[in-house]
């Protein structure tokens, strides 16, 4: 994710770059010498003749070295919805660079499946979807691989064989969103459901059990529903997540273990704060605000959006002191944003939003972004606009590889953008169209799967240069499961009811 040029752009006016179809608008260029981890020349003399001093180590909740890395030491894995507090990081290699082989499926048979009502139709669901990534971690000498799913359940699976290495844990509707796994070494998991609650479940025992549940309910005022999408993160002791409810809430855990060595919580919800204001509900004129994303979490500040457009970040540096949370930074995007937010290693928040509404300020202010929080008064950086149809626009994640942002969009396009400027270096399409999972790059792979069911894999090497197509594999159901890959194999699921596993041999 280097970045480099120690020269000084200067933007005067508004420029407008016309590349594929796509317009492009640079709203405010950032100087290179303040993105840039290179040392400039000048300074290059004097680093050379002088010892550097020690840095000092990181205070605060996420460290900006962290980003692109994994989440702790003390649980080697993918934990939780892109790896990461700055959901930045997307697994290990080695990855299936030619045709991999189909090493299982869950369940080997049929499909998960159930029904559940969703705006007041009830229909059924099968498999897994947005954003349904699996966590993937190595415990107890085995690799696992959980998930929840549309049939109601998280499951638990060995990773080299796809058996059950715990019973399902049932739940009282459909699972939508990514598991999180405790990562401080705690038998501990996170999950939301359609079914009102976000729990806390053990795995020291024979059986998954649940230790604890937050309702939708638990606070006022709530919107929307009572689901949970969004991927929890875990920090310190404390769980940050949002809710379909569209409150933002923060919980201190008290993990610890009882006299038998059996893990424990004793939760406390610390904060809450809803996920829009009266400015929102007023501009938008709608009250779909719920929190659909995971939270991210950058330095001292967490980031969310919701399905109002609203993106907003909280200071919580007093939070272990006991001071309030304050709100630092707001942007309305315009329209629908479920993508999770994306923080490179200088602080800046790649966003992406539906186009839905096709109100004014969508059109104006685009559906890829780059926001800079530090100018909370012209946060745009560069825009991408994706308006072709209505729906349009962005529901996965993007991901952020070297100096490029790669981002999909709903009708099947797949572009990467140059993280200074927003211009398109490349892009291509996939059939199906709804490509709503999340590009995943690993060992210089791209991951992308689309609706008509078809898993591809491209070599972005050179992110200057159109990608290659490596291989592609026919699985059938739309693919909406973001990949997790880990060290030779990559786990997703699909609409038609099953969890794949594919890998290198």
């Amino acid at each position: 994710m280097s970045r480099t040029g120690t020269f000084r752009l200067m933007l005067i006016g508004a420029l407008v770059l016309v590349l594929g179809g796509i317009a492009t608008t640079a709203y405010a260029l950032r100087d290179t010498a303040q993105q840039t981890p290179d040392t400039p020349a000048a300074d290059a003399q004097a680093a050379s003749t002088s010892p550097s001093p020690a840095k000092p180590a990181f205070t605060g909740w996420s460290d900006p070295e962290l980003v692109g890395k994994p989440y702790g030491t003390k649980v080697p894995g993918l934990l939780t919805f892109r790896g990461n507090p700055t959901r930045t990081y997307y697994g290990q290699g080695p990855v299936p660079r030619t045709m991999p082989v189909h090493k299982w499926q869950f369940p080997k048979t049929g499909g998960m499946c159930r029904m559940s009502e969703d705006k007041g139709k009830t229909t059924q669901w099968c498999g897994n979807g947005w954003t349904g990534q699996p966590a993937v971690f190595e415990k107890d000498g085995r690799t696992w691989v959980v998930f929840g799913a549309y049939d109601g359940a998280i499951h638990f699976l060995d990773a080299a064989t796809g058996e059950r290495i715990l019973p399902d844990f049932p739940t009282g509707d459909i699972i939508k969103g990514t598991v999180t796994m405790d990562p401080d070494g705690f038998p501990l998991l996170y999950s939301g459901s359609r079914d009102n609650f976000y729990r806390v479940i053990a795995l020291d025992r024979d059986k998954p059990t649940e230790l604890w549940k937050l309702s939708a309910n638990a606070v006022k005022p709530t919107m929307w529903n009572d689901d949970w999408d969004g991927s929890g993160l875990i920090i310190d002791d404390y769980l940050f997540e949002g809710g379909e409810n569209s409150q933002f809430h923060i919980v201190k855990l008290n993990r610890g273990y009882d006299a038998n060595g059996k893990v424990t919580v004793n939760p406390k919800l610390v904060f809450n704060t809803p996920g829009w204001d009266a400015q929102l509900l007023k501009d938008f004129g709608d009250t779909n605000v719920s929190i659909e994303n995971s939270v991210s979490i950058y330095k001292n500040v967490v980031y969310f959006a919701n399905s109002g457009g609203l993106v907003q970040g909280w200071d919580i540096s007093g939070l272990k002191e006991g001071r309030t949370p304050t709100r630092v930074f707001r942007f309305w995007t315009g329209d629908d944003t479920d993508a999770s937010i994306v923080i490179d290693e200088a602080g800046f928040l790649y966003v992406g939003s539906e186009y839905e509404k096709g109100n004014a300020r969508a059109k104006q202010v685009g559906q890829m972004l780059k926001l800079d929080p530090s100018k909370p008064d012209n946060p745009v950086v560069w825009s991408v606009k994706d308006q072709g149809s209505k729906p349009a626009g962005i529901w996965g994640t993007p991901a952020l590889f070297k100096d490029i942002a790669i981002y999909d969009t709903t009708g099947g396009d797949v572009m990467g953008l140059d993280r200074q400027t927003g211009a398109v270096r490349w892009k291509f399409h996939v059939p199906g169209n709804e490509t709503w999972q999340s590009p995943v790059v690993v060992d210089d792979t791209l991951f992308i799967g689309d609706c008509s069911g078809v898993m591809h894999a491209y070599d972005v090497k050179d992110t200057n240069a159109q990608p290659k197509l490596l291989w592609e594999m026919k699985i059938g159901g739309c693919i909406e499961s973001t990949p997790a890959v880990w060290k030779g194999a990559m786990y997703f699921g699909t609409r038609a009811g099953a969890v794949h596993s594919l890998s290198v041999s």
